[in-house]
């Protein structure tokens, strides 16, 4: 029977660590906020006095201020330095250039020979019957990837201090059969960031009122990365550097606990997991799930011992294998999501009196030591289950292979092969071109992934398409299916004796030089760099509106023409500048003798003139951050392209004239109506605005981009006062992937090679079609759900819809997207319909 049970939300504070009684009582709040260390560090532990502590060396107790990262990075290079414990790494740095370190924490002897530690642990879980009697356990805790939860960090300080001074058996013991991967800070862009802003906001006197300023951040807050990502999501993507360095860790060690601490609603109290069992993902084993609550036994004791509540199988789920808690799952590991409530700043008012920031440190600690206490105590049954769960995996592999790429695109190709590498999963490139299923796989341009391999069941979770599920709610999205969200041709069913060792994929050709001009095809994933970059230098390019063959060669709609007469360059410079750019972008030119074509010639109207984009995003209160990130990330990592971030509300002070193109991300709400009218008479100008998401709204209502909304009805029929929430809730689209069909003519799809497109979604803004089918490039088509969730009756309602529409608007354009055409930086497949938005939108 399940020792922990659901406890009712509140939090009993605490102050002095020597007697519950006096840890009950109600003490005024800055006696609360101002902690000795004996606070928080257990009873009956002795510490070595050589070992400094954390108020030594960063200034003041954990608790008392916010731990810069620059502090607690401090911190943790001196216990490295002073304790033969420890040892430190440093696996890269942030975008703002902070460094990703990771600390290795075991026993000296153990440290003597960790190299082959990490090798017998890996060996492990590739036998068939691997002896674990003596074999260390591996745990990684990692804290604080939300950078405005900063308990989990600020505790780090204290498990890194008890960790290297803590003496005695007990300490000994779990030295001896532990190998801990100690993450202090797994976002330290953000957390630098909050730890400034509450720090510089704090009160002498400190003030939990709930309206200081302390509580409440500015725009876009510190829970993200420098450019505004959730990097809890980004498990399974990889796309940022922080990510990337943690996932190498975790493949390198195959920890068999992954600990995230978080934070939540002030007016919580402390979650851990499991989650909601109905919404565990499938293909997580059941024995995973038994050992998480076997885990919960022991932190239930640990908060048990300190007088704190906490709850767990509620809120929260074990679905997306792209968070932290979750992730170890379909890897043999068991991952455990702690979530604390949030003080936000000092000591803040709840429901349940003030909360303060010590209280939330020694609770992020307290399921530290808890963690490590299961770990020590269930070494054997968790390392044990590891490799069973590779065993099992062994025999369900099938011998086959998934092949997948894009004839016309490299890029985008090798970007998917690069995550499957960051994954550990093996990757092969073609001997020769394959054709399966009306497909074709052309060498070069497309992979093999052997099923019959270690991470078998990551890829699995990876590629499958997923329409059924046993729950309607979800934490997070639905549906992840890579393949789609980088629109790849794939199949499941390849064979492998095609397949040869990885190598570079589509290797650029010398350009051969030409008088006449050269010509870009726009399949590429990177030609929008290229072409930015060719416009940038004052280069002359226009853009292909149809078909056409030459030299035996087919170029398709948006093909990209620089003719070599009247540029600002000779023949030789032009053809030198168009080789760098073709290197640095990875994309082919060609360069053509003759105007004359079959189909459109060289000097036909229907080549039309580029002009080079001068772009402003639309930032700051009202602005969704995650959505504008990944705008800014886009343009800035992947395409080189200068973009200017203007806040929303300085936007009336700002010459607007200077840009072309405006992109507004999904909005909280309409702006004000003078900055409505403002955004009216620049587009009237010639501006292109292009909206996402809920700003289609207010695009909509003030006659921008008008539009017809498909309303949807949902009656409450036979639904209880508690399930009220369940039923709305099932009527969500958290995210899931649905089929398009394109009109390959209609410059918003130029660059794509087909006429079928999978599209993520996760709003209900059902835009119906226009009554002219031209200005329709973009329709869901009858049957749409490709993978996730969604509802029968939004099913129906997204029927027939379109995600896209165009209107003129004077002498500009107007431009909306239903849903976010960039998501979380992974979904490479739609990337390509912004960038056809920003350089033809004037095709339109």
């Amino acid at each position: 029977m399940k020792k922990v049970m659901l406890l009712l939300l509140g939090i009993t504070f605490c102050c002095s660590a020597f007697a519950k009684a006096q840890q009950q009582k109600e003490l005024p709040v800055q006696s609360l906020i101002d902690p000795t260390l004996h606070y928080y560090l257990p009873e009956g532990v002795s510490y070595n006095p050589e070992v400094p502590t954390p108020q030594e060396i960063i200034g003041f107790i954990p608790g008392k201020w916010h731990v810069s990262h620059d502090k607690l990075i401090q911190y943790m290079q001196l216990i490295a330095e002073k304790s033969d414990r420890f040892t430190i790494e440093n696996r890269g740095t942030t975008y703002e250039g902070r460094p990703l370190y990771l600390l290795t924490v075991t026993s000296p002897e153990n440290h003597k020979h960790i190299d082959q530690i990490r090798i017998d642990h890996i060996a492990a879980t590739n036998k068939e019957n691997a002896d674990n009697t003596q074999a260390p356990i591996v745990v990684y805790q990692g804290f604080s990837i939300h950078g405005n939860e900063p308990s989990g960090a600020n505790a780090s300080l204290l498990l890194a201090y008890h960790l290297a001074a803590a003496q005695g058996p007990e300490i000994q013991a779990l030295l001896k059969n532990t190998v801990i991967l100690l993450d202090p800070s797994l976002n330290p862009d953000g957390l630098q960031r909050f730890a400034s802003w509450v720090n510089q906001h704090k009160n002498e006197n400190v003030n939990p009122d709930t309206y200081d300023r302390e509580y409440n951040e500015v725009w876009p807050g510190g829970r993200t990365n420098h450019y505004w990502f959730d990097m809890n999501r980004d498990w399974l993507p990889v796309q940022l550097p922080e990510s990337q360095a943690r996932i190498e860790t975790f493949h390198k060690w195959l920890p068999n606990i992954l600990t995230d601490h978080h934070e939540m609603g002030t007016n919580s109290s402390f979650f851990f997991q499991p989650g909601i069992p109905s919404r565990t993902h499938p293909l997580t084993p059941a024995m995973n799930q038994k050992l998480t609550r076997q885990i919960g036994n022991y932190l239930a004791d640990g908060f048990d011992d300190i007088g704190s509540l906490y709850y767990t199988e509620e809120d929260y789920d074990d679905f997306y294998y792209g968070k932290g808690s979750t992730f170890p799952d379909i890897n043999g590991s068991i991952g455990i999501l702690f979530e604390q409530a949030s003080s936000r700043g000092h000591a803040q008012n709840s429901d349940n009196g003030v909360l303060t920031f010590p209280f939330t440190i020694k609770n992020q600690f307290t399921a530290a030591l808890s963690t490590l206490k299961a770990a020590t105590s269930m070494r054997k049954e968790l390392l044990d289950y590891q490799a069973q769960f590779y065993k099992e995996a062994r025999k369900e592999a099938s011998k086959d292979a998934i092949i997948f790429g894009d004839p016309t695109d490299a890029g985008r190709t090798n970007a998917l092969a690069d995550i499957l590498s960051r994954h550990q999963i093996e990757v092969h490139s073609l001997k020769n071109d394959v054709s399966k299923n009306g497909k074709t796989y052309k060498k070069g341009y497309a992979y093999l992934v052997p099923k019959n391999q270690k991470n078998s069941r990551l890829i699995h979770a990876m590629f499958e398409k997923r329409t059924s599920f046993q729950d309607s709610l979800f934490y997070d999205i639905s549906a992840w299916t890579f393949p789609l969200a980088f629109d790849m041709d794939y199949d499941e069913n390849a064979d492998l004796r095609n397949a040869i060792t990885r190598n570079s994929n589509a290797g650029m050709d010398q350009i051969e030089t030409s008088n006449y001009a050269y010509l870009m095809p726009w399949n590429e994933y990177y030609t929008p760099k290229a072409l930015n970059a060719i416009l940038s230098k004052d280069i002359r390019a226009q853009v292909a509106m149809k078909p056409f063959s030459l030299n035996g060669q087919l170029y398709d709609y948006g093909t990209i023409l620089i003719p070599v007469q009247n540029q600002n360059r000779n023949t030789s410079e032009l053809r030198d500048v168009l080789e760098n750019i073709s290197t640095d972008a990875q994309v082919e030119f060609y360069g053509v003798p003759t105007g004359l074509t079959e189909g459109i010639d060289l000097g036909s109207r229907q080549f039309r003139a580029l002009t080079q984009p001068k772009i402003a995003l639309l930032v700051g209160e009202g602005i969704n951050p995650s959505d504008a990130g990944e705008i800014w990330h886009l343009m800035d990592q992947q395409y080189d392209i200068p973009i200017t971030k203007i806040d929303l509300q300085d936007i009336n002070r700002k010459d607007l004239s200077r840009y072309n193109t405006i992109i507004v991300p999904a909005t909280y709400g309409s702006p004000e109506n003078e900055v409505i009218d403002q955004l009216k008479e620049w587009t009237r100008a010639g501006g292109t605005l292009i909206g996402y998401r809920s700003a289609l709204s207010w695009m909509s209502s003030s006659k921008l981009l008008p539009l017809t909304f498909k309303k949807t009805e949902n009656p409450a029929e036979n639904i209880t006062f508690e399930q009220r929430q369940d039923h709305s809730g099932a009527q969500r689209i958290g995210g899931a992937i649905f089929e398009t069909k394109l009109d390959r003519s209609h410059p918003i799809a130029f660059g794509f090679k087909d006429d079928q497109l999978p599209m993520f979604r996760n709003t209900t803004l059902f835009v119906e079609s226009h009554k002219d089918s031209y200005r329709n490039p973009i329709t869901y088509t009858s049957d749409p759900l490709m993978s996730g969730y969604i509802s029968d009756i939004n099913l129906e309602a997204l029927k027939s819809t379109v995600p896209f529409q165009h209107n003129n608007y004077g002498r500009g354009e107007v431009i909306g997207f239903t849903d976010n055409t960039q998501f979380r930086a992974f979904w490479y497949g739609t990337n390509k319909l912004l960038m056809n938005a920003i350089f033809f939108a004037k095709e339109m």
